[in-house]
C-alpha cells in the first residue's frame, strides 16, 4: 500500500471542481490527471498536454466527477446496538431521561468495553464500508465508548486499522469526555483531571490522537471542565473540536472559538455571540441533521446567522448507535437540505471543502492541481442529484490518494 500510485487520466467527465467562491464550477468534457497521488491536471480535455497520452486512461462517459466525500463527524467504532432506546423514544422517553437512567452512551460503553479489538474491527468495518460505497474517501472517527485508557486505545487502534484496510484517510478524535464512567460517578472533576494528566497524554504518546473532542452539555461536561481539557490538549499541540450547544446553549461555540478550535458540532442552540466568535476564529459549524431527525428536535441551527457571518458549514453523518444510527452521508446531505434548508451546493461543499476544514486538512476537498487525488465518479449528471436522490447507489468509482478504492 506504500507503493507510489500509478499515474492515470480520467477523460470525458462532467467535472465539478468547487474551486471557486460560489457555484459548482462545472467543466464540461473535462479531464483530470493524477500523478503520485496528486492532481496534476484538471480542466478541459482539449487542454490536456500530449505527455499524458501514454498514461492509462479511463473514459467517464459524461459521468459527474467531484472531490471524494469527507465524513467529518462519526462515532462508528462501537459494539452492540441501542434499538431498544429507539423504541423508548417513540413511546415518549427523552434522550436525557434515557441517559440519566443508565442508558444512552453508558449502554454503548458497557458493550464496547466487553468487545475485543478484533470484534470491534469486524463490527465497525462494515459500517465504514457503507460510507466508502457512497464516495467517502476521508473519515473522522471518535473514541468515547471506552472511557478508560485500555478501551479508548482499543477504539482508536481500530479506527487506524479501518483506514489501512479500506485504503482511505481516517482522522481520529479523542472523546474521553463523552460521558462520566461508572468508576467516577459523581466525581466529574476528578475524571477530567484523569483525562488531562493520564489518559490523553498516554494515548497521544502512542500516536493515536489527531484531535480532542468533548461533550459540553447539561448531561455531559460543564464549560469549565471542557476548558480544562482543551488546555491540556493545547499543551500537547493537539487541535480541538466540540459537541456544542446541541440541547442547550452551554457556550460551546464560544469555547471552540476561544481555543481556535477546528469545529463546533451540532450547534442548534448556538447564540449570536457564539456565531460571531466562530467567525472571528475561523471555526467550522458542523451540521448533524441525522441526530436532529432521530431525536425529532425542533430547534434549528442558526443557518442564516452562519451564512451572514461567513462561518463555513460542514455536514456529517454523526453515525453512532444512539442518536444517529445512520450509515449514509448522502442521506445527511438530503436531510441538511430538507430539514435545515441548505442548498444542494452548500450541502456538497459541506461534505468536501468545509468538511476538510473541520478536520484541519488543506490538501483535499476541491479538484485543483496539487491537491490529493481524492475523487468520486457518479452515475449522475448534475451535482444537485447527490442531495436530491434519497437512497440508491449512485457511486460509479472512487479514488483515495490516487488509488482506486471503490468501483
Amino acid at each position: 500500500m506504500n507503493r507510489t500510485p500509478e499515474p492515470f487520466v480520467l477523460r470525458n467527465a462532467r467535472l465539478c471542481s468547487l474551486d471557486g467562491e460560489a457555484g459548482y464550477q462545472v467543466i464540461e468534457k473535462a479531464a483530470l490527471a493524477s500523478h503520485e497521488g496528486r492532481i496534476a491536471f484538471v480542466g478541459a480535455e482539449a487542454e490536456l498536454a500530449a505527455e499524458w497520452r501514454a498514461a492509462p486512461t479511463f473514459d467517464c462517459e459524461g459521468r459527474l466527477l467531484t472531490p471524494g466525500l469527507i465524513d467529518c463527524h462519526t462515532h462508528l467504532v462501537f459494539a452492540g446496538q441501542r434499538a431498544g432506546e429507539f423504541e423508548q423514544r417513540l413511546l415518549g422517553a427523552s434522550y436525557e431521561q434515557i441517559a440519566r437512567s443508565g442508558g444512552g452512551i453508558l449502554s454503548s460503553v458497557r458493550a464496547t468495553r466487553a468487545a475485543s479489538e478484533e470484534e470491534l474491527l469486524a463490527e465497525s468495518l462494515r459500517r465504514a464500508q457503507d460510507l466508502l460505497a457512497e464516495g467517502v474517501t476521508t473519515l473522522e472517527i471518535k473514541s468515547g465508548y471506552g472511557l478508560e485508557t485500555a478501551a479508548e486505545a482499543r477504539m482508536l487502534r481500530v479506527a487506524r486499522r479501518i483506514g489501512e484496510e479500506l485504503g482511505i484517510s481516517v482522522r481520529t478524535s479523542f472523546l474521553g469526555a463523552h460521558a462520566l464512567p461508572p468508576e467516577f460517578a459523581s466525581r466529574a472533576d476528578d475524571y477530567i483531571d484523569h483525562l488531562c494528566t493520564e489518559m490523553l497524554p498516554a494515548l497521544h504518546a502512542e500516536g493515536l490522537v489527531d484531535a480532542v473532542d468533548a461533550y459540553c452539555e447539561r448531561i455531559g461536561f460543564t464549560p469549565t471542565q471542557t476548558r480544562r481539557l482543551f488546555q491540556a490538549a493545547r499543551a500537547l499541540g493537539l487541535p480541538v473540536k466540540l459537541h456544542a450547544d446541541q440541547l442547550s446553549d452551554c457556550e460551546g461555540a464560544a469555547i471552540v472559538a476561544e481555543f481556535d478550535g477546528l469545529s463546533a458540532d451540532h450547534v442548534e442552540f448556538s447564540s449570536p455571540d457564539g456565531v460571531a466568535a466562530m467567525a472571528r476564529a475561523g471555526s467550522v459549524a458542523v451540521l448533524l441533521p441525522a441526530a436532529f431527525y432521530c431525536l425529532r428536535e425542533t430547534r434549528l441551527p442558526p443557518i442564516e446567522a452562519f451564512r451572514a457571518a461567513g462561518v463555513p458549514m460542514a455536514v456529517a453523518s454523526d453515525l453512532n448507535p444512539g442518536t444517529a444510527p445512520q450509515r449514509s452521508l448522502r442521506l445527511a446531505m438530503n436531510q441538511a437540505c430538507t430539514l435545515f434548508r441548505l442548498s444542494p451546493e452548500e450541502a456538497l461543499r459541506g461534505v468536501t471543502l468545509n468538511a476538510a476544514r473541520a478536520l484541519g486538512l488543506t490538501d483535499r476537498g476541491l479538484l485543483a492541481e496539487g491537491l490529493r487525488a481524492d475523487l468520486a465518479l457518479w452515475d449522475v449528471r448534475h451535482p444537485a442529484e447527490l442531495s436530491y436522490w434519497i437512497g440508491g447507489r449512485l457511486l460509479h468509482a472512487s479514488w483515495s490518494g490516487g488509488r482506486q478504492v471503490a468501483g
